[in-house]
This record gives structure tokens, sequence and C-alpha cells, in this order.
């Protein structure tokens, strides 16, 4: 057997002021044939995944590339056409392969391409021809296309929310491109627009019990993978939204049947999926209010990981307007300040503007005086089980506030991006992250409170309101019965 492993991802939003072009891949992730000899990463575990289960089989590996940007704008139309044509390039260079394994995100929108992913798979079935087993590994916040469906062999997208599972779900994909491969089995694809957008954070009841019985099922007879795709809400697609997917042996008739159970039965959980946003004020209320903390606060809308710039400063103005003092707050995106700080050195005391640098969605800029306590390179957190890269970090204080700066822009995955500076948390009163939910698997731990903040901002969690220019107002909660 013969296996051709490429990775192409970002995540698009329509509505952000950040255009994803060159120097977000390079500050991501770009590795030209090569990732598998290096360090695994968050990025890259993928195809370190199926290396290692392919070279166990004793199968031949094609490496091609590894490629993946943070959330932001549409990507750079010369940018995309580049790495997805060094793919594809490096697969006709291949000649025959048995298996095609991309690793990629599924709302990956470029100028001039809506459906990234779909033109990817679809020129790689070109080259490999219909006898190839072609599968993609999915982000679950993924628009899942028509062409996605119809050019690949198998989907396979995580299942948790934070992705705690993407080594997991590697593996799955692996065993069920090589059952193909060998002929023990013959996928069928089948999905259902569940007509819903909003976040479904899997942790919590109703979509704990709903995964949970999703992956169950996967044992039934006949049905070899179960799926769940979100839908990026803040990209502009025509099939932004929820779908749920099914993959059978054979029997078209039991994929359709499953994935529309299963879709009928989230859209049956919605209004418990739907999480309650506190404003700031509030939210800040209730943790002052809380018996002991510390309290996680999320800044929701400021997320990287959605495509916003991680500057926005609303919820730092209202905790020092408020004279909190027994806070953390980070990870803001402020290369300029880092600079300066870097400069300044560790005990510095100084006047710096923080924030608000990106346009309105971002907030004002604050003037703040501040005091160097910790700067550090190489630091990592982590996202799960695997490593994301931080930067260059500045610990600042002001005002009684603990405040994370950065240079490579990145949500909040861990409270290792406070510890590794030194920052204790134990007796913080309230933990500020910027993100919308992947940092609840490290952080929901220490929390004695978790609260997801209705903060201003780029990726605000108002989805009956998002401006879409292309997916029909057929949605919940745009209106109460799309299926009417």
């Amino acid at each position: 057997m013969r296996v051709f492993i490429a990775s192409l991802s970002t995540e698009t939003n329509s509505f952000s002021p950040l255009p994803t072009g060159r120097l977000s891949f390079e500050e991501g992730a770009v590795a030209h044939g090569d990732a598998t000899r290096h360090k695994l990463e968050y990025w890259s575990a993928p195809m370190h995944i199926w290396r290692e289960l392919a070279e166990a089989e004793g199968w031949e590996v094609v490496e091609s590339l590894t490629a993946h940007a943070q959330p932001a704008g549409p990507t750079v139309r010369e940018v995309y056409e580049s790495f997805r044509d060094e793919i594809v390039g490096d697969l006709e260079r291949a000649g025959p392969v048995d298996i095609v394994l991309l690793s990629l995100h599924g709302a990956m929108i470029a100028d001039g391409y809506d459906d990234c992913e779909g033109d990817l798979i679809a020129r790689c079935r070109a080259i490999a021809g219909p006898g190839a087993v072609i599968g993609g590994l999915l982000d679950p916040h993924c628009h899942l296309t028509e062409a996605m469906l119809a050019e690949s062999t198998l989907l396979v997208a995580y299942k948790e929310y934070p992705h705690v599972d993407i080594p997991n779900r590697a593996r799955d994909l692996f065993q069920l491109a090589a059952d193909a491969a060998q002929g023990r089995t013959k996928p069928v694809m089948r999905e259902f627009d569940c007509r819903m957008i909003c976040a479904m954070h899997t942790p919590y009841e109703p979509m704990r019990s709903f995964v949970d019985e999703m992956s169950a099922r996967e044992s039934e007879p006949g049905v070899l993978s179960l799926s769940l795709a979100h839908g990026f809400p803040w990209g502009d697609h025509s099939r932004v939204g929820a779908r749920a997917f099914a993959i059978t042996d054979g029997n078209a008739e039991l994929a359709a049947r499953v994935a529309r159970e299963l879709g009928e039965k989230l859209f049956s959980l919605r209004q418990g999926i739907m999480r309650p946003y506190p404003d700031i004020e509030t939210a800040i209320d209730r943790a002052l209010a809380a018996p002991s903390g510390p309290v996680v606060l999320a800044d929701v809308s400021d997320n990287a990981g959605g495509g916003a710039p991680s500057d926005a400063t609303f919820l730092l103005a209202a905790l020092l307007k408020r004279g909190i003092t027994d806070a953390v707050t980070g990870i803001y995106w402020d290369p300029i300040a880092v600079r300066i700080c870097r400069e300044a050195g560790e005990g510095a005391t100084l006047n710096l503007r923080l924030g608000g640098k990106c346009g309105p969605m971002s907030g004002n800029p604050l003037d703040l005086a501040v005091t160097v306590k910790k700067l550090a390179s190489g630091l990592t957190q982590r996202f799960g089980e695997l490593p994301s890269l931080l930067g260059e970090m500045v610990w600042l204080r002001s005002a009684g506030i603990d405040i994370v700066v950065n240079d490579t822009r990145t949500q909040t995955f861990h409270p290792e991006a406070y510890t590794g500076l030194g920052i204790e948390l134990s007796d913080k009163r309230m933990v500020c992250v910027k993100s919308s939910q992947h940092f609840h698997a490290g952080f929901a731990p220490i929390a004695s409170e978790v609260i997801h903040v209705a903060t201003p901002g780029s990726i605000t969690p108002d989805y009956a309101n998002i401006p879409y220019t292309k997916r029909a107002p057929d949605y919940w909660p745009k209106v109460e019965d799309p299926f009417s």
C-alpha cells in the first residue's frame, strides 16, 4: 500500500478585519513535506499519527505540505492556490497511491473560492483516480459541502468541542481508509441538514449525552462512522450550519436514515443546547458573588480561534473601572506592546498603550501604567494533550490586575498560558480567557464556575442576526421552525 498525506487548514471568519496571507501561515505552521521529521505540535498531530500507523503496517508514505494558519478573514487567493497546487503537484509526482489522507478544517474560504476543501479534494480525486480512497479529517466547525461529500471516500469530524479528540479521530480515519483500501468495506456517506446555527459545547448536557450516544451507535451493524458538523457561524457560506453525516458499509439507505435520525434528535434538543451568555457587567457581578474563586470568564467574542484579533479591551476596561484587583486576563495579541516591554526589560515600570488596534470591534486602546513582571520565550500551552507555541510572552501588572500579552495570535487554551510565566491562579477571584470554548478542557478543573460572557467583538454569539449574504434564512434561531 502507498499512502499520501497532506494538511492544509484555516477557519475563515468572513467578518474578520484580518486577511489570511502567507505571513499568517508562516506564523502558524508551514512544512514542505517534512512536518513529521519535526517535533509533534497541535497542527501536525494527524500527520505524525498517519505516518506512524502506515509504517507500522509496512506501507510506503508520501508526505506533502503541512500548512496551517490561525483563523482570520478570507485567505489571499494566490496563497491558497500555491499551497493547493503544491499538494496536487506532489500527488501527481508520487504516481499511483492507494490512500490519500488530508488533514483539513472544512471552513476555509479564499478570494474566489467559497469551498477550498471541496476544490482541493476534487483536484486530488482527478489525479488519484476513482479507485483511490480519499479521506478528509475535519474540524466540526466546517461547512460540509456537496463537493467534499461527492469527491471524497470518507469524511470524519472531531466529536468534541473543545477538540480534545483530534488524535483519536485521526486514528479512526486511518483505520476506515485502510479497511476500504483493502476491500473489507465499501463506504457510503449521507448527510442531513439540521437547520441550526449555534455553539454546541460538548462537555455540557444535552450535548454530552448526544455525542456519547452518537459514538455508541458506531457499533451498530453496517455503521462505520458518525459525525456532527456544527458549522462555523461566522463563515458567510451557503451551507453554514449543523449537519449530521453517516458512513455505512455499502448501504446508502441506512446512511441517510441514521443521518436523519441524528439530525432530528439534535434539532429536538436545540433549546437546551443554546447556553445563556450574560453581558460583561452581569458576569462580573456573578463572579464577585461567587463564594470562592477562581471564576473563569470567557471573552467569547475576541477569540483568535474564531478569527477575532484577540486585542479587544472591553472586558479589561470594565475590570479596571470597577477597581477589581484579584484578576488575570489574556492572551492579548499586541506585538507592539511586546516589543516595547522587551526593550524596557523585566522589572521596568512604564506607561503603555495596550490593545484596541485592529478596529472598532477591538474597542479603544487602554493607556496603562504597567510593571513588566516577566518576559519569556519558547513557552507552550496544551490543547488537549498537544502542545501549542505561544511566541514571545509578557506578564504585566496594572492596578493590581495581571495581564498576559504575546506576539503570536492564539486563543487561551490552558492555564499553562499563565502559570508558565509564574502567575498563581488559585488566589485569583477571576481568570479571564480570550476563547469561546477550547479553554474549557484546561480551565474547568481549576474553576469554581465558568461563565461565557457576551462581550462585544468580532464573533458575538448573536446567531439569529449574523449578516449572511449567502445562507438562506431557514435556520433556527433565525426562525422558530425552519422545517415548516
